[in-house]
């Protein structure tokens, strides 16, 4: 007889939103990095349209700084056909943790009831093409690789790249499919760099890099902020 198979679940994404956005001062000296605007929408919107867009239904997001504006700005997820988390580490643990120490500190949600994998975006990066494709999801679980990275061109800011990639240097696009075993060895609640852990992962061959080539910015100052929106807005 056919053991039925346990019907997949939709994966979880964490947005990273704790970052004091040094750079972008004065402007986030009252609002949060990833709630500046950028063509009428909030930096953050543009992910969470996306990630429901994908299928996506529940996601977590971690704050610090100015972390009360969020709630106030998103509320509970459900009109963006989502149900948001936070995870309050100016709160609860005293400031941010670091990528690394922010995905530690919820990966049992995220993999919860046998999740294989989830989602991982930073809040603040601007990328209106990308898909959070369910069939991503698919060959990257069915890749046995601890994860998966979206590299881009090294921008003028990161000359000299984070990884090698055919032929040349590419740089980190913060966009990413992991399992728990990234973030495994890495405690709860406490400050802990990723980067080290990626870059070790890429030499191993445990992690793989797919470069993107949509539309993709780091807004780093006001003054990119101001040159991306004099741009065209998605779509025009």
């Amino acid at each position: 007889m056919n053991t039925p198979q346990r019907p997949t679940l939709p994966p979880r994404a964490i947005v990273l939103a704790a970052g004091r956005g040094e750079r972008m001062r004065p402007l986030t000296d009252s609002t949060p990095k990833p709630l500046l605007p950028v063509f009428g929408r909030p930096l953050i919107e543009w992910h969470l349209l996306a990630l429901a867009a994908g299928g996506v239904r529940e996601v977590v997001i971690n704050t610090a700084w100015l972390e009360e504006r969020f709630p106030e700005v998103l509320g509970d997820g459900s009109r963006f056909g989502l149900s948001i988390r936070w995870s309050h580490e100016g709160r609860d643990f005293g400031g941010a943790l670091e990528t690394g120490g922010g995905i530690a500190t919820v990966q049992d949600w995220l993999c919860e009831d046998g999740r294989e994998a989830f989602w991982v975006v930073s809040g603040d990066i601007w990328a209106p093409e990308f898909r959070f494709a369910p069939e991503a999801v698919e060959r990257f679980v069915a890749s046995g690789r601890d994860a998966h990275l979206w590299v881009v061109p090294n921008p003028p800011y990161h000359p000299a790249g984070d990884f090698d990639h055919e032929g040349g240097r590419a740089t980190y696009a913060n966009l990413a499919l992991m399992r728990p075993s990234v973030c495994a060895g890495l405690p709860k609640g406490r400050r802990a760099a990723l980067g080290r852990l990626l870059i070790e992962g890429v030499a191993a061959g445990r992690i793989s890099l797919e470069t993107w080539s949509g539309r993709w910015e780091n807004v780093g100052t006001p003054a990119q902020l101001a040159a991306l929106q004099g741009d065209s807005a998605p779509g025009a």
